[in-house]
């Protein structure tokens, strides 16, 4: 513990002692000068999480002390991983990025349920700039690890994904230093743990800051995410989970500071979202299916009418558009009236939420339904449309919701120490690791948070 504390204490000092001038790292320099940013995501830690003085994150704590950390940060709607990963790459909202769900909502031509395509191009998925194309065209270098929506995206120079490839340079790397072997890479998810997929995903951003510092790393670890689904928030598998994240945050600090690139590099450690715990389940499909928008046929519901259910909100698409007009106000109605829904918005309505126009994208719902506090959607379609359950967590509900809210500290070489924020957006994410890096981002829909740059 006292070698631990000292490493951090080491840390602290010499993130305080860079120069309040930040000049001599302007990206019009000398390449090997520029500035770094690593941004690591810690799917789903809730900023509550921080108000403990037990939360066992000892690293991200150093980070916060020598830095600036809000009290919380509002993620966008729908409060959904891969939306609010491209929020915080891109600074604008869904009703600019078009994301909607943790990959592409397809709609099969056969009438069957939506399907969820996670393995899409970019270019394909994400209707927007993002902050690795406009650090690659000012001539730097980016890494991404087990970021999301970033498929076959340009602007990548070295990355690890969520399906890696094994052919890949940095894979490649690991294989050859014997940290995974070719056919773990090749089978990477089939049967593996979140805990092992982190642990991976965190060699592979070490790998990546000692061979190649690149000027922004994008990493995402997942396992608090998957934990707190399983037993729920602020659990004792929440806290180990915690705790785990912030081990493979101490070997990224340490990465960085073994490869002598401390005094140049800032840590920006953010969450998707926040976590909520929930007792019951809605089913509006069954609904759908007991007022005949679906039937069976053969194994398989289909039909004109269909949700998608995105945790503590559910997407309600009328496939047929000449439907609209007359089942909108209908099926508002109807479901406006189920015990746990709080509420219940047209596509306009739903756009003063963030959400997309319907004239803009087939992404955008025709309906956008809101679970209350302890309950949230699900898919089937067979059986009752509520069920009760056993305590677990969840995440999807409007963004105004407390427990929803995101984790957001900032510290290192760009960061004024000892700023303590209000609550922050997470499209404020975006312009301000731009504007250390010397981008530009100008459709980004917040300033930058220039009171805690130096």
């Amino acid at each position: 513990m006292k070698s631990l504390s000292k490493f951090f204490l080491n840390c602290i000092l010499v993130l305080i002692s860079v120069s309040s001038s930040f000049a001599e790292q302007n990206p019009s320099g000398d390449g090997s000068r520029k500035p770094i940013v690593i941004i690591v995501s810690m799917d789903g830690l809730p900023a509550r999480a921080l108000q403990d003085p037990l939360l066992p994150m000892p690293t991200l704590r150093a980070l916060a002390a020598s830095g600036a950390v809000a009290t919380a940060m509002q993620p966008i709607n729908p409060t959904v991983t891969w939306p609010n990963h491209t929020a915080i790459i891109s600074g604008v909202d869904a009703s600019r990025h078009f994301v909607m769900a943790n990959g592409l909502i397809a709609f099969p031509s056969d009438g069957s349920a939506p399907q969820i395509k996670p393995w899409v191009d970019k270019d394909q998925l994400v209707h927007a700039r993002t902050l690795y194309e406009a650090v690659t065209e000012k001539g730097m270098t980016t890494a991404q690890v087990d970021w999301v929506a970033i498929y076959g995206a340009k602007g990548v120079t070295w990355d690890f994904g969520e399906k890696p490839d094994a052919n890949g340079e940095v894979p490649r790397e690991l294989i050859a230093n014997g940290m995974v072997t070719r056919e773990q890479v090749e089978h990477f998810s089939d049967g593996s743990s979140p805990a092992w997929r982190d642990e991976v995903w965190t060699d592979a951003a070490v790998d990546i800051i000692e061979k190649h510092a690149p000027n922004l790393l994008m990493l995402h670890l997942l396992q608090t995410d998957t934990l707190q689904h399983q037993y729920g928030p602020l659990t004792n598998a929440a806290y180990a989970a915690y705790a785990y994240a912030d081990g493979c945050l101490k070997r990224v600090v340490e990465a960085v500071h073994a490869a002598g690139i401390l005094d140049r590099t800032t840590f920006f450690v953010v969450s998707d979202h926040g976590f909520a715990s929930y007792t019951h389940t809605i089913r509006p499909n069954a609904a759908l299916a007991e007022q005949g928008f679906l039937h069976k046929q053969g194994n398989n519901y289909v039909g004109s009418v269909w949700t998608q259910a995105e945790g503590g909100t559910a997407l309600l698409y009328i496939r047929d558009a000449s439907l609209r007009s007359d089942l909108v106000p209908k099926l508002k109605t109807y479901f406006a009236h189920v015990s746990g829904i709080a509420h219940v918005y047209t596509n306009e309505e739903a756009r003063s939420l963030g959400l997309p126009s319907e004239s803009d994208t087939d992404q955008a719902p025709q309906l956008y339904l809101a679970a209350a506090a302890g309950y949230a959607f699900s898919n089937e379609v067979d059986g009752p449309m509520t069920l009760t359950g056993s305590p677990r967590g969840q995440h999807g509900y409007l963004n105004t919701m407390a427990d929803m809210q995101a984790t957001f500290v900032a510290s290192g070489a760009a960061i004024r120490p000892g700023i303590h924020l209000g609550t922050v957006s997470n499209l404020q994410v975006a312009p301000t690791i731009a504007t250390i890096l010397g981008v530009s981002l100008p459709d980004a829909g917040q300033p930058a948070i220039r009171e805690i740059l130096r």
